[in-house]
C-alpha cells in the first residue's frame, strides 16, 4: 500500500512506515505542494500525512481512488472537510498531547518577550546604543501579581496556565466547559470573555479555529482590553481581526502582541514589520526536537493502524 508524506518531516515517520512493508512516497521540496502537483500525489495514496498548509476540500476529496486516512501532522485540521471525509469513509486524525509543552513554553517565550522588550533590547544592543544603566530604559512589565487570561483551557492552555501561575499571576480562563483540575491546581475561575478581556493584564489564545472562532476577537471585544495589557495568539491567525489589532498596536491601546501565527498565513501582513511593540516568530510553537519526532511517529503510527485494519490513535472526532 502506498503512504503519501506531503512534506519532509523527521525521517522516523519515514523509517517506520518502510519496516511494516509500506511504499512511502514523500514531496521532498520544502514549500506547500502546488495544488495540481498535490492532486496527482495523493490521487492512489492509501494513507496520507498532510500539513496544515495542504487544503483537502470537497473537490480533492472526490480524487482519492482508495484513500482510507489523512493523518494531519497538527493538532489543527481545519485544512480538512472533516464531514465530507467522513462520509467517503476517510478517517482524519491529529496529533495532540505531543506538542503540548513545546507550545507552552513559545506562549511564555512570547509573554516575555513582549512584557520584557526582549526584541527592542537586542535591536538597542545591536544599534551600539547602550551607554550605560538608565532608570528609565526599556521599562517593562511583571507578570506577577497580574491578571493572565486563558482563552481556551484545553491541553495547551492549561499548560501556559500553570506556567503563567509559575510566575505569581492570578489565572482567569474562558472555555465551553469547566475545567476542575486546572482550577484545583492552578486556582484558575472560569470567567466570561468579555470578562476576560477587560479584567486581564496579558491575554493567552488557544482556541482551535471553526467558523465560530473566526474573528472571535473583533473589534469590539479587542477594545474592551487594557492599555497595558499584551495579547499573545500561538492557535490560529484567523480568530483575531489582525487589521483591528495591528490599528490598536498603532494607536498605542494595548502594550504589546506576540504572534506565532498569523490571518492569511503564510502571508505576514507588512504593517506588522514596522511595529516596535510586537514580537514576530514564524510559526514555530512545535519546534523542537523531542516535538516534531513525537508528532511524526504518531502520525505514522496512526496510518499503520488504519491500513491494518485497526482504530485510528488519535482520530478526529
Amino acid at each position: 500500500m502506498k503512504v503519501v508524506i506531503t512534506r519532509e518531516i523527521p525521517d522516523s515517520a519515514e523509517k517506520l512506515l518502510k519496516a511494516r512493508g509500506f511504499q512511502v512516497v514523500v514531496y521532498r521540496k520544502d514549500d506547500p505542494v502546488p495544488q495540481r502537483e498535490l492532486e496527482k500525489l495523493v490521487k492512489d495514496a492509501d494513507g496520507i500525512i498532510s500539513l496544515l498548509t495542504e487544503k483537502f476540500d470537497k473537490n480533492l476529496i472526490d480524487k482519492l481512488e482508495r484513500c482510507k486516512i489523512i493523518a494531519n501532522y497538527a493538532v489543527g485540521y481545519n485544512n480538512i472537510d472533516i464531514e465530507y471525509a467522513k462520509s467517503k469513509k476517510i478517517a482524519i486524525t491529529n496529533t495532540p498531547d505531543v506538542l503540548t509543552d513545546a507550545t507552552a513554553d513559545i506562549a511564555i517565550s512570547l509573554v516575555l518577550a513582549c512584557s520584557r522588550r526582549i526584541i527592542e533590547g537586542v535591536k538597542f544592543m545591536r544599534a551600539r546604543k547602550f551607554k550605560g544603566w538608565k532608570p528609565k530604559l526599556l521599562l517593562g512589565v511583571e507578570m506577577s501579581g497580574k491578571f493572565f487570561g486563558i482563552l481556551g483551557a484545553g491541553r495547551i492552555g492549561s499548560a501556559v496556565a500553570r506556567r503563567a501561575k509559575a510566575f505569581g499571576a492570578n489565572i482567569l480562563y474562558y472555555d465551553i466547559d469547566e475545567v476542575p483540575e486546572l482550577e484545583k491546581e492552578t486556582g484558575a475561575k472560569k470567567v466570561s470573555l468579555n470578562f476576560i478581556l477587560r479584567k486581564s493584564d496579558f491575554v493567552s489564545i488557544h482556541l482551535p479555529f471553526t467558523p465560530k472562532t473566526h474573528h472571535l476577537l473583533d473589534k469590539e471585544h479587542l477594545q474592551m482590553m487594557k492599555k497595558t495589557s499584551i495579547l499573545i495568539n500561538t492557535a490560529r491567525g484567523e480568530i483575531v481581526d489582525e487589521k483591528e489589532l495591528i490599528a490598536m498596536l498603532k494607536a498605542r491601546k494595548i502594550f504589546a502582541a506576540g504572534f506565532d501565527v498569523y490571518e492569511g498565513e503564510p502571508k505576514v501582513n507588512p504593517a506588522l514589520f514596522k511595529l516596535g511593540n510586537v514580537v514576530l516568530l514564524p510559526h514555530i510553537g512545535s519546534a523542537t526536537i523531542e516535538a516534531r519526532n513525537r508528532m511524526a511517529m504518531l502520525a505514522a503510527g496512526n496510518v499503520i493502524a488504519v491500513l491494518t485494519g485497526r482504530e485510528p490513535l488519535t482520530p478526529v472526532v
